[in-house]
């Protein structure tokens, strides 16, 4: 039985502890990216009323929030200076700005959401377990439908009219088979499958910090296994490395872990060398992994950067291109947040995704020492940080939203005071 500390209390927490509880049946149902925004503007309303009726005052917005509430909407002129350079015409930029709405607008609103109404952490820590729970008790099905002779595809739902990147936003799939290879994959309830290892690395961090032992164990293990089975290498390396730093950094200000520092650095000068060839290998090894893959990534790159600096280098071209054959005619700048920025949007837009990024991992890093809102929340970011170079944020943001909102409560709470639960 739920206690009051982590029973949802009021019109926020009900909102999103409900949501983040029915991810498996809104997957079903081919409903998740269609919550994502709809709760994001939802809370954003609720922020709306709450200081309208000065029940919250606009003082108590973050510094670093108003600078996410600035570059958002920025990102949106930026978006509109692109279409209008390359003459897109009325009905592109109409539909240009609902994609921003559902995607970049989400990561300013939901930081804002988690740092003005009354939000407890705490009810967001079981709800993310409760869905753990679930998870772990489903993968055996996943794991099974391969071999059991399940479709790959269930459905596509209906709900695809509304509009999206791609059908695979709306279907409830059970697995893939990986090309080349011929076998299973799993992606769960992300469009594909390094999507679902991102978003279970953010529940991972938010589960580690439940104070039920019970709970805190079942959310770990169930996200750890859709991380796992997504085989994501970039979810993999993220997780073995946040984990430590964030230990790390939240104890700076004690004197014993200087003196452990102190003979890593020394071997560190020792063995540089070494250490940078080392490093050379696991980067090989990393794309070796999935060769193809890899291979892709790399001409989208370059292609994105040549037409970036050659064809819009402040705005942007405006809209998504697919790519030459060459890259299988997927999107140039996919897979990575700041190429597809650049070809997008341009220089002024991945300044405007810089920084109030930068400036939220420096004070989230400085308040890590305080308690665990705010070490939850440098995780958080080090994981959209991390994912900025392998992802494009924005079109998973319906996904990765509860971290959104633990980012807005960890920066709402001021340096020196205890975390708010």
């Amino acid at each position: 039985m739920a206690s009051s500390a982590d029973h949802p209390q009021t019109a926020a927490e009900r909102l999103i502890a409900g949501t983040i509880s029915a991810t498996w049946l809104l997957w079903l149902v081919g409903g998740l990216y269609i919550a994502g925004p709809v709760i994001g503007w939802l809370l954003a309303a609720l922020v709306f009323c709450e200081i309208y009726l000065g029940r919250k005052n606009v003082a108590a917005v973050p510094g670093a929030v108003w600078l996410w509430m600035v570059a958002m909407p920025a990102m949106l002129l930026i978006l509109w200076v692109g279409h209008a350079n390359f003459s897109l015409g009325a009905g592109q930029t109409i539909k240009s700005t609902i994609g921003w709405a559902k995607g970049w607008a989400l990561i300013a609103l939901f930081p804002l959401a988690g740092a003005v109404l009354d939000v407890r952490f705490s009810v967001i820590v079981r709800a993310v377990c409760r869905l753990g729970m679930w998870s772990l008790l489903l993968l055996p099905l996943f794991l099974a439908a391969p071999y059991l002779g399940l479709p790959e595809t269930l459905w596509v739902s209906p709900l695809k009219i509304v509009g999206g990147p791609g059908p695979e936003y709306f279907a409830t799939i059970l697995y893939t088979i990986e090309p080349g290879a011929g076998t299973p994959r799993w992606q769960f309830f992300a469009p594909w499958s390094p999507a679902a290892g991102m978003v279970a690395l953010v529940y991972i961090f938010i589960a580690a910090q439940e104070k039920s032992l019970p709970w805190r164990t079942v959310g770990i293990a169930g996200f750890l296994g859709v991380a796992l089975l997504s085989q994501s290498r970039l979810a993999l390396v993220a997780l073995l490395a946040i984990a430590p730093f964030v230990w790390a950094v939240a104890r700076l200000d004690r004197a014993w872990i200087w003196w452990l520092a102190a003979p890593a650095v020394l071997l560190v000068g020792l063995f540089g060398t070494e250490l940078l060839a080392f490093i050379e290998r696991l980067v090989s090894d990393f794309s070796a992994a999935r060769a193809d893959s890899s291979r892709v990534r790399a001409a989208l790159a370059r292609i994105a950067l040549d037409r970036w600096e050659n064809e819009a280098f402040w705005f942007g071209h405006g809209i998504v291109e697919n790519g030459p054959h060459l890259v299988e005619y997927m999107p140039i700048g996919s897979h990575h947040s700041w190429y597809g920025l650049l070809f997008v949007k341009g220089l002024l837009g991945a300044m405007a995704l810089a920084a109030p990024m930068a400036v939220t991992l420096v004070l989230l890093a400085w308040r890590a020492r305080y308690g665990e809102v705010q070490r939850a929340g440098l995780a958080m970011i080090l994981v959209l940080s991390l994912y900025s170079f392998g992802e494009n944020l924005e079109i998973l943001a319906y996904l990765f939203w509860p971290g959104l909102v633990v980012i807005g409560k960890a920066l709402a709470t001021k340096s020196g005071e205890p975390a708010r639960d």
